[in-house]
């Protein structure tokens, strides 16, 4: 029985030197952390049981700074670890994860807020401009790095105050500024002469104030391309609705072809132009043979047409 006792005794020790040493936590010489806190996990390789144990603080989003061992091991001692591997290192950079934020994400959030208020027009835009310049700003990686706040707007002056929270930093962040609310009207490219047909080429698309143009008076792309413009006109000159018309089919003094049309019978006559006439626009007509003068409707370049009845067919 001893014997046996011996032999199990010998096998126990043999167990216990042939078990794997727990290995100590192994310091890292440089991280990156994305969360507020920095943890044993963050800081060291095989952190064990300590794994979820906060440290201390990460900087701020976007931001890194260095850590001395000696503030290691008194953090880490706060929290019952004691024995680590501080691998030869100094001290540890702690580098906390951000992402941007730009002054557009802010302006957009200011935009949108009004547009949510029905203070933006249909077809009009906001356009912000901030007092100061933001500078360098980083916030936490999530879906809304930047929020709105607060908005204040004075409709009278277009200014504004805003406050925003960026997201992993506890203090809100104070902006002030203007809005201007804006138009995209179309603008002549190069000067062109009276008369001139505008094509998509001639026209850019530029954003001007609303107040600027007139209150509405100011004319779409729709309703310039395509049009003859009434007067001589500069480069960049916005297009407001009485700088063209349509163009002219028929002009004055112009030789035209008068078509008269009764039943499937279509008499043509030559005539000159007393007036200038657009598709569709009345225009006076003296027929050359007859040196009468009749009224028709402009219907393509140089052909005018006429009603068909009888006094129309008499007066000829």
């Amino acid at each position: 029985m001893t014997a046996l006792v011996r032999t199990l005794a010998r096998a126990a020790l043999l167990a216990l030197f042939a078990a794997p040493a727990f290995a100590a936590p192994v310091l890292k010489p440089d991280i990156t952390v994305t969360t507020p806190v920095v943890t044993v996990a963050d800081m060291f390789d095989a952190p064990g049981d300590f794994a979820a144990k906060p440290l201390f603080r990460a900087p701020a989003p976007g931001t890194s700074g260095e850590v001395s061992l000696a503030q290691v091991t008194a953090a880490a001692a706060r929290i019952g670890l004691v024995d680590f591997d501080s691998a030869g290192l100094d001290g540890v950079r702690v580098a906390r994860f951000g992402v941007p934020v730009t002054e557009d994400m802010l302006k957009s959030l200011v935009a949108a807020d009004l547009g949510r208020r029905g203070l933006v027009a249909d077809g009009a835009t906001a356009r912000t401009r901030f007092d100061r310049s933001l500078g360098a700003l980083n916030a936490d990686s999530r879906d809304r790095p930047a929020s709105l706040v607060e908005l204040n707007y004075a409709s009278s002056s277009g200014q504004f105050a805003a406050r925003f929270r960026i997201a992993g930093r506890t203090a809100p962040l104070d902006m002030t500024g203007r809005v201007d609310f804006m138009v995209e009207v179309p603008h002549l490219i190069g000067s062109q002469p009276a008369g001139k047909i505008l094509t998509p080429s001639d026209v850019e698309m530029r954003p001007v104030p609303v107040g600027f143009a007139d209150n509405g008076s100011f004319a779409s792309l729709d309703q310039v391309v395509g049009k003859q413009l009434r007067h001589p006109a500069r480069d960049g000159l916005m297009l407001r609705p009485a700088d063209v018309a349509d163009p002219l089919v028929v002009a004055r003094n112009d030789t035209v072809t008068l078509y008269l049309k009764s039943g499937p019978m279509t008499l043509s006559v030559r005539g000159q132009a007393l007036n200038d006439a657009a598709v569709g626009q009345k225009v006076s007509v003296l027929n050359l043979m007859s040196s009468k003068v009749v009224n028709g409707i402009a219907v393509a370049t140089g052909a005018v047409e006429i009603g068909g009845h009888s006094a129309t067919i008499a007066n000829l």
